[in-house]
């Protein structure tokens, strides 16, 4: 495993246009660039360090993933491969590769596109004090990591930094319109429903998941930044879901488990984990991927 860490990325001459949690996004001319560092977050915050080889973890399991998704939806990917990438990355080759996609332009919808299939994380909180979730209403007595009678939309707005906030699909419709809210919600749907049939067939239960999407400039939507990750999906082994009691993922669980057994009130600054702690954690990242795509991880 690579113990090299990339948590900062500068690439003089190319316009970086936005930094988020993970990602670094830069304006390559007819494309953009997307970068995927190795930073983790727990609790809203940013951890110091990072998670060796979490990126190129990400960004090829996003690319398997786009292949596969096709038939449901166009996305933005171009080229993961570095060869393909214009003249003035060439100086950056050896950075980006593995951990860089080559993408199409879009206007992103400010809306993440959560489907959920499971009963678990801020839905069951939700659903423990009002008997919903984004205000829809399930059925009494359901537990955690229970089965939902039917996936569920759940969208919530985008944020920076901080959480996103649940919102309805009402509510989704006002401000990017109805007809788009409604493909939208299809889509999401249609995706959660193949790949969670896929993960099913590996071994794994996917609970949920969340995508966003963008308009290219000729109109087209197509699916964008990431997609099915262990940081923008919770995955459980199915030998392990017993329904009332929390089960293991295939994301930051050992870093949460370390993190709440010290005495941090949760706010910035974020301690920095253990090499033990981020070793572990990069082996799920490894798992996931090769439970998935039946392929061992290598880092480009």
């Amino acid at each position: 495993m690579t113990q090299n860490i990339l948590n900062t990325i500068d690439l003089p001459g190319i316009p970086q246009i936005r930094s988020g949690k993970v990602r670094e996004v830069f304006d390559a001319g007819e494309h953009y660039l997307i970068v995927a560092t190795d930073r983790i977050s727990a609790f809203d915050c940013i951890l110091p360090g990072g998670i060796p080889g979490k990126g190129a973890v990400l960004n090829q399991l996003s690319a398997w993933w786009f292949e596969r998704l096709t038939g449901i939806i166009p996305n933005h990917l171009v080229s993961i491969d570095v060869s393909d990438y214009p003249a003035s990355l060439r100086p950056y080759q050896e950075v980006l590769r593995g951990r860089s996609m080559l993408v199409r332009k879009t206007r992103v919808f400010p809306v993440e596109c959560v489907a959920r299939g499971y009963l678990a994380g801020s839905g069951w909180k939700e659903y423990q004090t009002s008997g919903t979730v984004c205000g829809l209403t399930l059925p009494p007595g359901l537990r955690l990591a229970d089965r939902l009678p039917q996936p569920i939309f759940t969208p919530a707005t985008k944020a920076e930094s901080g959480h996103d906030e649940n919102i309805s699909h009402a509510v989704m419709a006002e401000a990017i319109g109805k007809e788009v809210a409604d493909k939208l919600r299809e889509t999401t749907l249609a995706l959660y429903g193949e790949a969670a049939g896929f993960a099913t067939g590996r071994g794994l239960v996917l609970a949920d998941t969340k995508f966003e999407f963008g308009r290219a400039d000729d109109g087209q939507i197509l699916l964008i930044d990431e997609a099915l990750t262990p940081d923008s999906s919770r995955y459980w082994p199915a030998d392990e879901v017993v329904p009332g009691t929390n089960p293991p993922s295939f994301d930051k669980q050992f870093v949460r488990d370390y993190l709440a057994s010290l005495d941090w009130d949760k706010t910035p600054p974020a301690p920095a984990l253990p090499p033990e702690i981020a070793r572990q954690t990069a082996e799920k990242y490894r798992e996931a991927y090769a439970l998935l795509t039946g392929r061992t991880f290598t880092d480009a």
